[in-house]
């Protein structure tokens, strides 16, 4: 990757420069308390913004939360992170009531070298996603503003082709930040030369959203193991009735091609867990794939097929996992992505968790994180990266 990074631009010295970083502090929150359940990315930009804050930089970071229209919107604020990121970095961090307003340039004019600013949520002025070259430029120009240098380390948005991801680089000295450098290079491992066998995990709702990253991987993966609600469209293709489970009756035809040209190298459930409606205390058990039972649908793979899948995976050297295996959230369908996961701790393999829905199990299963080779950041990002697509942001820091 032709890419400057962090190092470069602190060997170059930063004390006293205004440096921005674009950081991913996407974080869930809750919606009756407002409160973050899920830190994580937050704790992934730390060490970039450590380095800069040890180093002397007047850090002023930005980030999008939540898919706010365009304007203000206080369920979507940045203030409970401007709170938490205080906590971890154990200093004050400066938070901007406005993105590139007045409160922004005051907050900005007085850091001191070695603090931190956090602005308000860069989706609620419309350039930042805007498909008009010019209204993006126009926010670009007024974010840019407020750095000597730029960094990027928010990797779970260098898919999009936004202001500050993609057109503020062309206006400032930049690098890629530890995060966004680390997970390329993780990234490159798979779609390389991966040791192997090498043994992907795909789950989630949708065959429709995984397909390009599906027709990517099946010329290169040894066997694609298929979980979560997309499983059903799988099982529909191969002549099996569903029951009410989820399916994407458009996508069948396409599952069924895809069943034929895998050569084997794709492994479906065997069971699931049934239940009679989609909620934590519906009546529910396990039965044959095959075999559901038309008034109720699959929410979790069944025992059985963890079992299968835990075998592919413990032949594994490489693995990638990106999706859960039924609805984990609720505990009655837990035990397939928890057994999955487990799975994947255990085998002697690399292994990636690939951001998103998966990451977020990992933790509200309790999971150890260490046991895993790399959990990203970015869902989207690294499964377009495997598609072998160019990412604005990534093309952007290259130039």
């Amino acid at each position: 990757m032709s890419i400057r990074n962090l190092d470069d631009l602190l060997a170059e010295g930063v004390s006293g420069r205004r440096v921005l970083v674009r950081a991913d502090l996407n974080v869930p929150l809750d919606k009756q308390t407002g409160e973050i359940t899920d830190d994580g990315r937050i704790r992934a930009v730390l060490p970039t913004l450590s380095a800069l804050v040890s180093a002397g930089a007047k850090v002023v970071v930005c980030s999008h939360l939540g898919r706010p229209k365009g304007a203000p919107d206080p369920q979507f604020s940045l203030r409970p992170v401007a709170g938490r990121l205080g906590e971890l970095l154990d200093a004050p961090v400066h938070f901007a009531e406005d993105t590139v307003g007045d409160s922004a340039r005051s907050t900005v004019d007085a850091l001191a070298d070695g603090q931190v600013a956090l602005l308000e949520n860069l989706r609620f002025n419309k350039g930042e996603t805007s498909k008009d070259d010019a209204e993006r430029g126009a926010f670009a120009d007024q974010l840019a503003a407020f750095g000597d240098a730029y960094v990027d380390d928010a990797f779970g948005a260098v898919h999009r082709k936004h202001a500050s991801v993609y057109d503020v680089p062309a206006r400032l000295p930049h690098v890629a930040g530890r995060l966004v450098l680390r997970e390329v290079e993780v990234l490159s491992k798979l779609t390389g030369q991966p040791e192997r066998p090498y043994v992907v995990v795909l789950g989630g709702s949708k065959v429709s959203d995984k397909l390009a990253v599906i027709e990517a991987l099946l010329p290169t993966v040894d066997r694609l193991l298929i979980g979560g609600g997309m499983c059903f469209t799988f099982l529909k293709a191969q002549g099996h009735e569903v029951g009410t489970s989820l399916l994407e009756e458009e996508m069948v035809e396409t599952c069924r091609n895809l069943l034929e040209r895998s050569g084997g190298k794709i492994l479906l459930p065997v069971d699931v867990v049934a239940a009679d409606a989609f909620a934590p205390d519906a009546a529910h058990d396990t039965v044959r794939a095959d075999g559901i039972p038309s008034h109720r649908l699959g929410l979790d793979i069944g025992p059985e097929t963890v079992a299968g899948f835990a075998a592919a995976l413990s032949q594994a050297k490489t693995i990638f996992w990106n999706g859960p295996m039924g609805v984990f959230e609720m505990a009655p369908f837990a035990a397939g992505t928890r057994g999955v996961a487990e799975a994947i701790t255990k085998a002697d393999a690399f292994s990636v968790v690939g951001g998103g829905d998966s990451a977020a199990a990992v933790r509200a299963l309790g999971l150890d994180e260490s046991s895993f080779g790399h959990i990203s950041t970015g869902g989207g990002a690294s499964l377009e990266y495997l598609e072998g697509k160019a990412l604005p942001g990534i093309a952007a820091l290259e130039k």
